[in-house]
């Protein structure tokens, strides 16, 4: 399975999960796990989603999304999951 993890942080707006879950779903990129929370204002969420059956290539994924959150006023950012998993053990 080709896992990733998506980060979704910014400011709490309507129709952020909408969106991105829709982005997601086109994509043919299905939610394994997702957390997400409000913190004053601040919206979090972190999703392990499963990359195996997308046309597109990891690369142009991460970057679409990231063009999204700047569309909805929120940074994404898409990391593979041995990567996400190396960076957070030092």
């Amino acid at each position: 399975m080709k896992r990733s993890i998506i980060t979704v942080v910014g400011h709490d707006t309507v129709g952020i999960i909408a969106k991105v879950c829709t982005y997601l779903a086109e994509n043919n990129i299905n939610i394994l796990d997702i957390s997400q929370t409000i913190v004053q204002g601040y919206f979090n969420m972190m999703m392990i989603v499963d990359m195996n059956r997308i046309s597109k290539d990891f690369g142009t994924i991460a970057g679409e999304l990231d063009e999204l959150g700047k569309g909805i006023g929120v940074i994404i950012k898409c990391q593979r999951e041995e990567i996400f998993a190396q960076m957070h053990r030092i």
